[in-house]
């Protein structure tokens, strides 16, 4: 794939991609190649603090390769992950803190799983909280009844 000076291109198109935070551009080159670059407006650094007390920067790609390993097959295409991986990132920032858990990660997942994919929600849950027994399935499937009924 060719690279190109993006200062050297000239912008044919903008437009806002659904997530309401990145603009695509469609570009043209001098010698007439066109590429799209994708603009994300920068947030502050978000630093995670980890299980074991250590900290490291929020970090979207971490996070989407981790649900894609853990629940990926159980969705449509790309883009509900992408999206879904959005608002969880939209979520995060929303709790105004530079410093958030991995067990906040780990429930913001969940929150949105729940209500995109039951089987994905299940999976990842299995994970998260570290299912022993068959016990521990049942207690997560009864509890996610309780919430289908309250809604």
């Amino acid at each position: 794939m060719a690279k190109y000076n993006i200062g050297d291109s000239r912008v044919i198109e903008s437009r806002e991609v659904s997530d309401g935070v990145t603009i695509r551009r469609r570009r043209e080159s001098p010698d007439g190649k066109r590429f799209t670059t994708y603009e994300r407006i920068e947030r502050p650094n978000l630093a995670v603090i980890k299980t074991s007390g250590t900290r490291e920067l929020f970090d979207r790609e971490k996070l989407l390769i981790a649900i894609k390993r853990s629940v990926g097959k159980f969705f449509v295409s790309e883009v509900e992950v992408e999206e879904m991986i959005s608002d969880i990132e939209d979520s995060l920032y929303a709790i105004g803190e530079n410093e958030i858990t991995s067990k906040q990660i780990g429930e913001k997942v969940l929150d949105e799983l729940l209500v995109r994919n039951e089987v994905a929600y299940v999976r990842f849950a299995s994970v998260f909280h570290k299912f022993k027994t068959l016990n521990d399935f049942v207690k997560i499937l009864e509890q996610r009844r309780e919430q289908k009924n309250k809604v």
